[in-house]
């Protein structure tokens, strides 16, 4: 898919660095072969305050391959997480007059394949109440990934949680993560990881919540624009490779054998108070505790190890109690 210059939207990418400068350089090269369709492009890097020197190295490795024109390093003197990373460089990117027609979210441990920006531009400029777009997602060895999500609901939070498919069975609309089908179409929210986003979006509802850390803040936005009128669409020719957990270290939150760390509860549990109130939060928090019991249960009697969920639920506690004190 080719457009001419004189039709190709203006394209901002962002790209939120904290310690991955190596995965951005060994990749970068295949963001440029995509921007380069798209004349008034650029590429934004934010590093938020790394401490390893990544700032440093990736202003060099600019300098040294002479992208100046292309990329724009932007050192945040604080590493306030994904949502603050990614308004720096939108504070920037939608100043009047720039010439951004929409914004690329692109994760560090991810990079387009070929055609992926001139799919995801097209489908968006064919689709007027399309406010963002998430690209199809695969591992490095073309293993397709989960990328299209329902919302958050306080039922949903024990179906999930119990990891049952009995449960998954009776309650098939409150499964978050529903089998993805072979086609384009319209979602309630999609990964972070590559997403493109319509410059009016950010006009009718403003930027990310930076109340969190990490995990979250796309789906609150999704949220937001939903709520204004605007939708979320998977595209399914828009491809990019997605190197899960190479930059947070964290698979998903959510894994049997893996322990969240505290920002994912207190970034959970700030969606369910921000977007629902108080006391639809309270039954999410009890759906997602109640539904971790029944899954630590089933795999203690199945002889399974239970550990890394008994973590969670700990937890779960913990933060909870800090916010108790915190009011």
């Amino acid at each position: 898919m080719s457009m001419s210059p004189e039709t190709s939207p203006a394209v901002a990418t962002i790209i939120v660095n904290y310690k991955t400068g190596d995965l951005i350089t060994e990749h970068l090269h295949r963001m440029l072969e995509e921007q380069a369709g798209f004349p008034g492009s650029m590429i934004y890097i934010v590093d938020n305050a790394s401490p390893n020197g990544d700032a440093e190295k990736l202003a060099a490795y600019i300098r040294s391959e002479r992208l100046e024109d292309k990329v724009r390093l932007i050192a945040h003197d604080e590493n306030g997480g994904f949502a603050k990373g990614n308004n720096v460089a939108l504070r920037e990117i939608l100043i009047d007059g720039s010439p951004y027609d929409y914004v690329f979210l692109l994760n560090p441990d991810a990079y387009p394949q070929p055609g992926a920006l001139a799919a995801l531009t097209a489908f968006m400029d064919r689709t007027p109440r399309a406010g963002i777009a998430g690209a199809k997602l695969e591992g490095a060895d073309g293993t397709e990934q989960i990328s299209a999500f329902r919302f958050f609901t306080a039922l949903g939070e024990f179906v999930n949680a119990t990891h049952a498919g009995l449960f998954f069975n009776l309650f098939p609309n409150r499964v978050i993560a529903p089998p993805q089908r072979d086609e384009t179409y319209e979602t309630e929210w999609v990964c972070g990881a590559a997403a493109l986003i319509r410059r009016e979006v950010f006009d009718a509802i403003g930027l990310f919540d930076e109340s969190y850390f990490l995990y979250y803040e796309e789906t609150d936005f999704m949220l937001r624009a939903r709520r204004a009128g605007w939708e979320t669409w998977y595209v399914h020719d828009g491809r990019a490779v997605h190197l899960v957990g190479q930059s947070s270290g964290v698979i998903d939150g959510k894994g049997a054998d893996e322990v969240s760390p505290p920002y994912w509860f207190r970034s959970r549990r700030h969606y369910f108070r921000a977007n629902h109130g108080a006391v639809y939060a309270f039954f999410a928090d009890m759906g997602w505790f109640l539904g971790s019991l029944v899954y630590a249960g089933k795999r203690l009697v199945t002889g399974k190890d239970a550990s890394a969920v008994l973590a969670n639920i700990r937890r779960f506690l913990q933060v909870g109690a800090e916010r108790s004190k915190a009011e």
